[in-house]
């Protein structure tokens, strides 16, 4: 304890009217200036000076909502294709098709049929899974034809002769209204009314494209639901 903070008797004097003496000493005083550049504020001086609520967390496991792009707009067409594969795993290979001609650009896939297994009609080989889709797609006919040749090709189809057994094969039966006759693309297709293999599935999804005569005719040829 400092001189003047004894009393004249020389007795102590006690520590509560010590602190209360000292605070009221330094309660007239002038805070001392700022150093030059100002010193950091401290996390906790920060904490109360922010402006409005806290940021809300999503939840543990909530979807990420991402920032949607500008929407394509495009003029479509309903067409129709026609799914099939006789060799390896032909099931496994009709349903990446349908995942892949959705895939296509300006194309997405709106209906699918059940698979049907069929035995080969003008071909050889093991029986058929057979499929058809209906699409939306903003390419014309001749460009969605190249697109789905490409993918048979992707998927390793081989034509080593006329009717050989493939790994899969697409055929566009119809392209909105097209009417095209030519040595690459015949619409609608030319055989689709002879095959049970197609009318089935195309009038699962479609029946208003497969009049009940042309299944009347196809009712000798054994189609079976497998899926």
């Amino acid at each position: 304890m400092s001189a003047p903070d004894r009393p004249k008797d020389g007795k102590k004097m006690p520590a509560a009217k010590a602190v209360g003496k000292a605070a009221a000493k330094t309660a007239g005083k002038k805070p001392a200036p700022p150093r030059a550049g100002g010193a950091k504020p401290s996390s906790s001086s920060t904490a109360g000076a922010r402006s409005g609520p806290p940021a809300r967390r999503a939840p543990a496991g909530a979807p990420v909502r991402r920032p949607r792009g500008p929407r394509e707009d495009y003029p479509t067409v309903q067409a129709f294709v026609a799914i099939g594969a006789n060799l390896g795993d032909a099931e496994a290979a009709v349903k990446a098709a349908m995942a892949a001609i959705g895939a296509l650009q300006r194309t997405q896939v709106t209906a699918r049929s059940s698979l049907y297994r069929s035995e080969p009609v003008d071909a050889e080989g093991p029986d058929f899974i057979n499929a058809v889709v209906a699409v939306r797609t903003g390419l014309d006919a001749e460009q969605f034809l190249v697109a789905l040749q490409r993918l048979e090709t992707l998927a390793g189809r081989e034509r080593p002769f006329p009717n050989a057994p493939r790994t899969l094969d697409l055929d566009l039966l119809m392209h909105g209204n097209s009417v095209i006759d030519t040595p690459a693309l015949t619409l609608p297709h030319p055989r689709m009314r002879e095959r049970a293999f197609v009318l089935k599935p195309l009038a699962e999804i479609a029946p208003d494209k497969v009049p009940r005569a042309a299944l009347a005719r196809v009712t000798g040829q054994v189609v079976k639901r497998i899926v």
